[in-house]
This record gives C-alpha cells, sequence and structure tokens, in this order.
C-alpha cells in the first residue's frame, strides 16, 4: 500500500487564494490622474464591493502570484483627443504584490519618457495576479470606467 501526501496547509491555502481571486477576475488599478489605487474586476471594469473584499486583499497581498502588469501612459493633445502609449510586461516568476513597485517604476518611467511633455501623461496600471493578457481596448475601456485619463485642463 502506498503512502498519502502529508497535509500542506500552505499549499491548499495558495491553491484556494489563486482559484478565488481568478473566479472575481480581481486586478489592481492604480492612476496618476485621478489619485486611485483599488481592487477591480477586469472582465466587466467593476469595483470589487462584495463581503470577500478583505479575503480577496488578503489573497492578493499574502502570496506570490504570476503577474501581467498592463502600463499605459494616458496622453490628451491641444485637440482634447485622447490617446495612450502602453506596454504589457509579465515579469518571469512569482512576485508578492509589494515587489511589483519597482518593476512598475523602472518601465513606467521609460513609458513616460517616450511621450510628448506637452501632452501632460498620465501613469497608470493594470496589475492581474495571472496569466492573463489585457488588449488596448480592454484596457482602455477599464480606465474609461474609473476616470484615469488626464484631465483637458491640465493639456
Amino acid at each position: 500500500m502506498s503512502r498519502r501526501k502529508p497535509y500542506n496547509h500552505r499549499a491548499r491555502l495558495e491553491r484556494y487564494y489563486r482559484s478565488m481571486l481568478r473566479n472575481h477576475h480581481v486586478a489592481v488599478i492604480d492612476s496618476e490622474a485621478a489619485q486611485l489605487q483599488t481592487m477591480i474586476n477586469w472582465k466587466n471594469a467593476s469595483l470589487i464591493t462584495s463581503n470577500s473584499r478583505q479575503a480577496i486583499a488578503g489573497a492578493l497581498c499574502d502570496i506570490p502570484h504570476r503577474w501581467c502588469i498592463y502600463l499605459a501612459a494616458l496622453c490628451c493633445d491641444q485637440r482634447g483627443e485622447r490617446y495612450m502609449k502602453s506596454t504589457e510586461v509579465a515579469p518571469h516568476g512569482v512576485h508578492l504584490a509589494k515587489a511589483l513597485s519597482e518593476i512598475i517604476e523602472t518601465y513606467g518611467v521609460q513609458l513616460r519618457d517616450g511621450c510628448n511633455p506637452k501632452h501632460s501623461p498620465a501613469l497608470a496600471w493594470i496589475a492581474i495576479p495571472d496569466d492573463v493578457t489585457l488588449d488596448e481596448a480592454q484596457a482602455a475601456r477599464i480606465f474609461d470606467a474609473f476616470g484615469a485619463w488626464p484631465s483637458l485642463a491640465a493639456a
């Protein structure tokens, strides 16, 4: 008779947290222009306001994940037309949420330097704790829903 694998509480908890984040389509959005950082549902571009918000926050911050980060420089030209320069970054390995700031800062500076400074670029990003990619239309819809674009007065 073969021996059973020993019970590993930590591994079971990590699997549970990851499945909870996938089921709720959790992402973190941050916008300089709107001075906003919050957890969202990236599928339908809405805030996460469920009773499990604290559990979701714990799942995001307490265990390492494979992240997909969509960085965008949101610009508004003199005519008031909005445009976005963006890049998607998927760091190798698993990282805690607090370790993402260095990655975001590095790529964010490069992205902002590539924009016209007269168009008042504001940096915004969406970080998804899963191997999911966003296209530009999805990201623009999310940024629109949360007012991440710089105002026309700033341009």
